[in-house]
């Protein structure tokens, strides 16, 4: 039988993918994390490991299709969210075979990932994905805390609804105070996030970098927590370690 990707489109190889080119920063990870000899290709954004060495090819939103092609990828894995249509489609028109995922939990990070190692690459899944996912079994504390995550300032935009990150906060024993939001990032007044009703902001280090002097003096009424991008919103072998990183980061 020939596997579809999440989105249901039909991807065959001739055999396990000895070459891959990777669109996504988590998926980039994970890929080196289990065969780091067949990355060819990744994105400017993918910053794990470091000292990646594989020809880059732009961003996730404006990649080289050009230069894709020319690395003759048996597989190029993305993802719905990360990557835009137009490009997922003119590669397959240009004879590229593309996977892509599709997560927006914590539980379809493992089941995507799964898939794509399985069916996708043709490859044995790494026990490190077992391991992640035992690591996210254990139960949330028990905190019930309100807290918003700003991804952006000058627009102000939060995580909303039907996002990996609400999930995985949720585990943590967190609840997004946006949760109900109709849009997954929507665009928000600072007051709507510095006010009383919400325990704490996370200003995590990406997309927007905000460190200690640029982010936390917005704040005049809730607590800040500066915390770790790959931690919040990366799934893959980053997940092993985020659970504690982020308990500790958020107290």
């Amino acid at each position: 039988m020939t596997p579809n990707d999440d989105l249901g489109h039909p991807v065959q190889l001739d055999g396990p993918a000895r070459r891959v080119v990777s669109l996504v920063p988590s998926l980039t990870e994970s890929i080196v994390a289990t065969r780091p000899d067949a990355l060819v290709g990744a994105t400017d954004w993918c910053t794990h490991p470091a000292g990646l060495d594989v020809t880059r090819i732009r961003g996730t939103k404006n990649p080289d299709r050009a230069a894709i092609v020319a690395l003759k990828p048996d597989l190029v894995v993305a993802n719905r969210e990360e990557n835009r249509e137009l490009d997922v489609r003119r590669l397959r028109e240009a004879g590229i075979n593309v996977w892509v995922t599709v997560i927006e939990t914590v539980d379809e990070a493992f089941a995507s990932m799964d898939r794509m190692f399985r069916e996708g690459l043709d490859w044995d899944v790494p026990p490190w994905l077992a391991e992640a996912k035992d690591v996210w079994a254990a139960p949330p504390p028990s905190t019930g805390r309100r807290v918003a995550i700003p991804i952006w300032r000058d627009p102000w935009m939060v995580v909303g609804s039907r996002t990996f990150t609400g999930d995985l906060i949720s585990r943590l024993g967190l609840v997004n105070a946006f949760d109900d939001a109709e849009n997954r990032y929507p665009q928000v007044d600072l007051a709507d996030i510095d006010r009383a009703d919400i325990d704490l902001v996370l200003l995590p280090d990406e997309p927007y970098v905000f460190t200690a002097d640029d982010g936390p003096e917005a704040f005049a009424h809730t607590p800040i927590a500066l915390v770790s991008g790959r931690s919040l919103t990366w799934y893959g072998p980053s997940m092993l370690t985020a659970r504690d990183e982020l308990l500790a980061e958020i107290g």
